[in-house]
């Protein structure tokens, strides 16, 4: 008798339901159990039913232990839980087209870049025309462009001169702060990344993306070609050169082709922009007088 009571007691420590874990399971287990005897010799054909009904509980309830001990269910033998993982994780087996779309389309703008980039080098295919493109491209230089309207409204006695040479200058001063603050924000390098020199920091001009001289050469070429009368070969030379401009930088190495022709678009939006709150003479007047008698008391 104490011998059976022996192996009552080690079967018992044995059971899985017995465990702190399957606790609950165990109770409710026992409460049908108790209710199967209560009914008599009615409740003896749902023995069998209970058992298998245990017997799953117990499978289930070893499946769940495994996996979240990190046994064979959650390696390879039952269904993985992924609800669980950080979506991070997870391999995207399946990119969407728009993704591979840009991708595809921003590897494209980096080769092509990079091979029109002729005078890169000292020796590179373009070396001969090294100096002409650098001082073309010297030519859309916000430096260059402030500095002579400057002295062009300095110069100037006319009212109708000094309305347009204020307005260029806003336009220069807006095409300056845009560009800049747009650059630095996205912060892309060239196709040749090269460092900025002494005159791109003076410009705010150290980063690819948009590309500076296309729309400041947009920009210029749009704005005398509308206040200025001029004949129809210089405003061929004047869309000429600044269509060269832009192209001098991708064959320096300094802006991609994609740079370049947002350069282009944002230029003529800041035309647009100019001429849509032109300032009249007297405003011009007004603001000339402000900065004369700033110069005067320095």
């Amino acid at each position: 008798m104490p011998g059976s009571q022996a192996r009552c007691r080690a079967r018992d420590r044995n059971n899985v339901l017995n465990r702190p874990e399957f606790l609950s399971l165990n109770q409710s287990s026992r409460r049908e159990q108790a209710g199967g005897e209560g009914r008599g010799s009615s409740g003896g054909p749902r023995r069998p039913v209970f058992r298998q009904q245990s017997q799953q509980d117990n499978t289930g309830g070893r499946g769940s232990r495994d996996s979240s001990e990190g046994g064979p269910g959650a390696d390879g033998g039952g269904v993985k839980d992924t609800s669980r993982w950080p979506e991070q994780d997870c391999m995207q087996l399946n990119p969407s087209f728009k993704g591979i779309a840009i991708s595809s389309l921003l590897a494209i703008d980096i080769s092509l870049s990079k091979r029109l980039g002729v005078c890169v080098g000292a020796h590179g295919p373009g070396a001969p025309l090294r100096s002409m493109v650098t001082l073309l491209a010297l030519t859309g230089h916000a430096l260059l462009w402030i500095c002579g309207t400057l002295i062009c409204l300095w110069r100037s006695s006319t009212l109708a001169g000094q309305e347009v040479l204020v307005n260029l200058l806003l336009a220069l001063i807006l095409d300056l702060m845009t560009v800049a603050g747009i650059q630095k924000l996205v912060k892309r390098r060239g196709p040749w990344d090269f460092p900025p020199s002494f005159l791109d920091y003076i410009a705010m001009d150290m980063y690819s993306f948009p590309a500076a001289h296309a729309s400041r050469a947009v920009m210029v070429s749009k704005f005398l070609l509308n206040h200025l009368v001029l004949a129809v070969p210089l405003r061929i030379l004047l869309y000429l050169w600044a269509f060269l401009v832009g192209v001098s930088r991708v064959l320096l190495g300094k802006q991609h082709l994609s740079d370049v022709g947002c350069g282009f678009a944002l230029g003529f939006l800041h035309f647009s922009l100019v001429e849509s709150v032109w300032l009249d003479s007297a405003t011009c007047q007004m603001l000339i007088s402000i900065g004369t008698l700033h110069w005067t008391l320095v």
